[in-house]
C-alpha cells in the first residue's frame, strides 16, 4: 500500500486529472454491509479498482478548479505516522498537544501576535470562522450569551463583510443563531475588495435603526478571484467603530511566509481572530484548518465547559492547562497538527513562500496567454493565483459552462466556473506546487479548441 501511494504521487501526470463514475463502479458502493471478514487484499483491490481512479484530483498538477492544495509525500507519510499513534488531542498531557502548540506560537511569530493569542486546529476555515463568530459573539454580550442565549440585546446584532465574502460567513451567523440576514454585504470596489465609504454607511444606517454592529469580516484572499481587503484600514475602522474585527485567509493569510505578498496583509497584526487552511497554499493534506485569536483567555470563555471526567491534576496524564477542548467545539480531535509540523519543517516556511510565489508567477503568465489571444477575455484582475476568463462568444454563458465540463471529462485539465460582473467565468485557481507553466498553457489550448469547435 506504501508503495503503491508512493508511486501514485510520483506518475501522476501519466493519468487523467478526474474521471466521472460510471454506474458500474457507482453500483459497487451500493452492496450490503459486511457481516464477515473480508481479506485485506480483496479490500485494497476493491480501493484500487473503485476509489483511487475516482477522487477529486486536486494532486494533479492541472487541477485549477477549486483552492485545494497539492498535498506532499511527507505530509502523507506523517498522516500514517499520526494514524499509528491515534491520538486524541481534545487534551491531557502527551506530546502531540505541545506539537500543536507549537505552531500556535509559530504562527503569532508570523503574523506579529502576543503571546496571548490561542490557536486550534481544526477542518477547514468554515469551522475557523465559526468558532472566530462564537468567540464574538461572547465578547459582544459576555458570559451571559452562553446560559440565557441571545436575548432582546443579540437579536440587534449586526455583521459586516464584503460581497465577495465566502459563503461561510453569513453560515456562520446562522450557525450561532443570528440568521444569515445580520450579515451586511457591503459593495466591492474595482479591485473587488471592501468599499470602506459605503461600509461607513451601512453601519451609521444600521445603529440609527437601534441595531448594534459588532462584527467586521475582512478578506485576505477572496474565493471568486483572490483579492485582499485593504486589512489595514479596516483594523483602524474596527478599532474606531468598537467592532471585532476577524480577517478570512482562508488561503491568502500564508501569503505572509511570501515577501511578494505579505505587504497585502498589512493591518493583520491588528485583528482580533483569524481564520486559515493549510491544507492549501500551505500543501498540508486535507483537513488542517486552524483558528487564531488575539485573546485567548475571551476564546476559552466561549467555549470552556468543565465536566467531572475533563478534571485536571497536577500531575499525570490529566495534567496541563490549557486542553485544546477549551478553545473549540472539539473533545475528540485528531492529530492534524503532525503533518503540519512535518510539512513546514521539511521544507520550511521560506521554500514554501518561494513556492507561493511561482504559483502567482504562473497565474501572470496565463493572464498573459488569455490577453494575447483575441478570441479569450480577461473577466477581473489577477492579483494572486487566480485567472478568471471567458471564450468570447454570443452565448458565452452557456458555451463556456460547456468548455468547463468538457474539460473536466476529458482529464485534461479541471477548472472550475464563478461569475464576475454577471459574466459566467473559466476559473483556474493555481495553488498545487506541482503546476508549471506548460500546464497553463495546455488549458489555454484546449479552451481554444473546444470553443473553436462550438
Amino acid at each position: 500500500m506504501l508503495d503503491d501511494a508512493i508511486d501514485y504521487v510520483a506518475t501522476i501526470r501519466e493519468r487523467a486529472v478526474w474521471q466521472p463514475l460510471g454506474p458500474q463502479v457507482r453500483s459497487r458502493f451500493r452492496a450490503a454491509q459486511p457481516a464477515e471478514p473480508t481479506p485485506l487484499s480483496a479490500v485494497y483491490q476493491d480501493f484500487l479498482d473503485t476509489i483511487r481512479p475516482y477522487t477529486v484530483g486536486n494532486v494533479h498538477p492541472a487541477f485549477m478548479g477549486w483552492v485545494h492544495g497539492g498535498g506532499t509525500l511527507e505530509g502523507m507519510l506523517a498522516e500514517m505516522l499520526a494514524g499509528a499513534l491515534n491520538a486524541n488531542c481534545g487534551g491531557r498531557d502527551h506530546a502531540p498537544i505541545e506539537v500543536e502548540r507549537q505552531i500556535v506560537a509559530w504562527a503569532r511569530d508570523w503574523f506579529g501576535w502576543p503571546d496571548t493569542a490561542a490557536g486550534l486546529f481544526v477542518t477547514g476555515s468554515s469551522m475557523a470562522n465559526l468558532i472566530a463568530v462564537l468567540t464574538a459573539r461572547r465578547w459582544a454580550l459576555g458570559d451571559a450569551v452562553r446560559s440565557h442565549g441571545l436575548g432582546t440585546q443579540g437579536a440587534r446584532l449586526t455583521a459586516y463583510a464584503s460581497s465577495a465574502a465566502h459563503a461561510c460567513i453569513p453560515r456562520a451567523l446562522d450557525y450561532v443563531g443570528l440568521g444569515h440576514e445580520a450579515l451586511r454585504r457591503v459593495a466591492v470596489d474595482r479591485e473587488h475588495r471592501i468599499d470602506l465609504a459605503r461600509l461607513r454607511e451601512v453601519i451609521a444606517a444600521d445603529r440609527a435603526a437601534g441595531q448594534q454592529p459588532f462584527l467586521l469580516v475582512g478578506t485576505a484572499g477572496s474565493v471568486d478571484v483572490g483579492a485582499f481587503d485593504d486589512l489595514r484600514a479596516l483594523a483602524a475602522f474596527a478599532a474606531e467603530q468598537h467592532l471585532w474585527f476577524h480577517v478570512d485567509g482562508a488561503f491568502g493569510a500564508l501569503g505572509i511566509l511570501c515577501p511578494d505578498i505579505a505587504p497585502l496583509l498589512a493591518g493583520l497584526e491588528s485583528a482580533d481572530s483569524l481564520a486559515l487552511d493549510f491544507h492549501k497554499w500551505g500543501q498540508v493534506q486535507y483537513d488542517a484548518g486552524f483558528v487564531l485569536v488575539r485573546d485567548g483567555a475571551l476564546q476559552r470563555a466561549a467555549f470552556a465547559a468543565p465536566a467531572q471526567y475533563l478534571q485536571r491534576a497536577s500531575h499525570g496524564l490529566a495534567a496541563g492547562e490549557h486542553w485544546p477542548n477549551d478553545y473549540g467545539p472539539d473533545l475528540s480531535r485528531g492529530f492534524r497538527a503532525l503533518k503540519t509540523w512535518v510539512t513546514l519543517r521539511v521544507h520550511g516556511t521560506r521554500r514554501l513562500g518561494e513556492m507561493m510565489g511561482e504559483t502567482c508567477r504562473i497565474a501572470r503568465h496565463l493572464a498573459a496567454r488569455v490577453a494575447a489571444e483575441p478570441e479569450l477575455e480577461l473577466l477581473a484582475p489577477v492579483p494572486l493565483n487566480i485567472v478568471c476568463f471567458r471564450f468570447r462568444h454570443g452565448d458565452a454563458d452557456r458555451l463556456n459552462a460547456r468548455i468547463v465540463a468538457d474539460l473536466q471529462d476529458s482529464g485534461i485539465a479541471a477548472p472550475s466556473t464563478t461569475r464576475i460582473d454577471g459574466k459566467l467565468a473559466i476559473r483556474a485557481a493555481i495553488f498545487n506546487h506541482r503546476t508549471q507553466q506548460h500546464d497553463v498553457e495546455q488549458l489555454v489550448e484546449a479552451v481554444l479548441r473546444l470553443g473553436r469547435g462550438a
